[in-house]
């Protein structure tokens, strides 16, 4: 069994390349309760990193570690103490948001009570209770991803992974989710996130994690980020962002608003 005092996730040197390199001996780590925001330009690597931490793409080398398990020697136990919600929520049309509820928590073999009481409890958490016997077939982007969030919150995960997880939400639906991931980290849980909207990740993360290239090539908080940089004392996240990766940046560089970070293949 892993240790209690294990780092939530270990990144240890790995690698992954399609035509070219994608991931390029990436090492970082995320600590038990930690808040961690990893940024990078379009093709920088995100979503192929969080892909493999999450078991759906293999690594060509590499080693990742769950809570202190070896994610590759052994993906069940790995997979049941983390959660993945990607950028794109994947719900069943035909079920509303209690039957999606409590179908997931069946796959995790939960008993019914406690999986209607969590159901209920996360419902509520995210504004949808009203919405809770409405087939989702007929939801929104945004109210899709507040139940695929819910559907990955149910099991109670140590680790959570999320690939633009406000993508789509309006300012109120937005605010919903923040404070659930927010009381979540004050609960011990740990989170990795990639986001679009650097103003999030300057407000919520602990820790910054930039890559670009597939390489890390800045981390640490946002003072020891500006500490970094000469005269950067009281930037903003946006301004340490461009300094770091501004010539690797494709189109738009408005960030919060344009695709600066909106990464959807690698």
């Amino acid at each position: 069994m892993p240790s209690s005092s294990a780092a939530a996730l270990e990144i240890l040197n790995l690698h992954k390349r399609f035509s070219e390199p994608a991931v390029d001996d990436l090492s970082l780590k995320v600590r038990s309760g930690e808040f961690y925001a990893l940024l990078g330009p379009n093709g920088a690597g995100k979503t192929t990193t969080l892909r493999m931490v999450a078991g759906l793409l293999q690594a060509d080398a590499g080693m990742v570690r769950v809570c202190g398990i070896d994610a590759f020697a052994d993906p069940i136990a790995a997979k049941q103490v983390l959660a993945w919600v990607p950028d794109e929520p994947m719900v069943y049309d035909k079920l509303t948001p209690l039957e999606y509820l409590e179908f997931v928590a069946g796959l995790w073999s939960m008993q019914p009570d406690l999986a209607r009481f969590k159901a209920d409890t996360l419902l509520e958490s995210f504004g949808l209770a009203s919405h809770a016997n409405d087939r989702c077939g007929g939801f929104s982007k945004g109210m899709r991803q507040k139940v695929a969030l819910a559907g990955a919150l149910i099991h109670e995960p140590r680790l959570i992974i999320l690939d633009e997880p406000l993508t789509g939400l309006d300012a109120g639906s937005a605010r919903q989710v923040k404070r659930v991931l927010s009381g979540l980290v004050a609960q011990g849980v740990s989170i990795i996130m990639t986001t679009h909207i650097l103003e999030v990740a300057e407000r919520m993360a602990d820790r910054i994690g930039i890559i670009a290239r597939g390489q890390l090539v800045a981390e640490g908080t946002l003072e020891e980020l500006r500490g970094e940089r000469a005269n950067a004392v009281g930037n903003s996240l946006e301004d340490i962002f461009l300094e770091i990766v501004g010539g690797n940046v494709d189109g738009d560089t408005h960030a919060g608003t344009a695709n600066i970070l909106d990464e959807k293949v690698a």
